[in-house]
């Protein structure tokens, strides 16, 4: 469960623009300020299904943008790169492997 709501997190920062406002708040209230279902209802005047319909279709959007865009993937996939150069730097003959890894990263964009 902690890495899907890591995953969605990342998501949410990603394509939150992409969402309409109700969508934002239930996900916001969900997944960052860890409401419940019905708590979310409450606050909304609507039912715990309704709540619960609304983040299942904006959790599936949020996935059917990452495959598209793949935003998350390059995030995740710089990341790497950048903890790869840093363990380069340390290291002696290391000049050679830095331009590949920043070559790398240059595709990446």
């Amino acid at each position: 469960m902690l890495e899907k709501t890591t995953r969605m997190n990342y998501l949410y920062d990603f394509y939150q623009s992409l969402l309409t406002p109700k969508q934002r708040s239930y996900m916001s209230l969900y997944y960052l300020d860890d409401y419940s279902l019905g708590e979310i209802a409450e606050e909304f005047n609507v039912s715990r299904q309704a709540v619960y319909d609304n983040i299942k279709r904006t959790e599936a959007m949020l996935e059917e943008y990452e495959k598209k865009l793949l935003l998350l993937e390059k995030f995740q996939e710089r990341q790497r790169l950048v903890a790869k150069l840093k363990d380069l730097i340390s290291k002696e003959h290391v000049i050679e492997e830095v331009k590949q890894v920043v070559e790398a990263i240059e595709k990446l964009e």
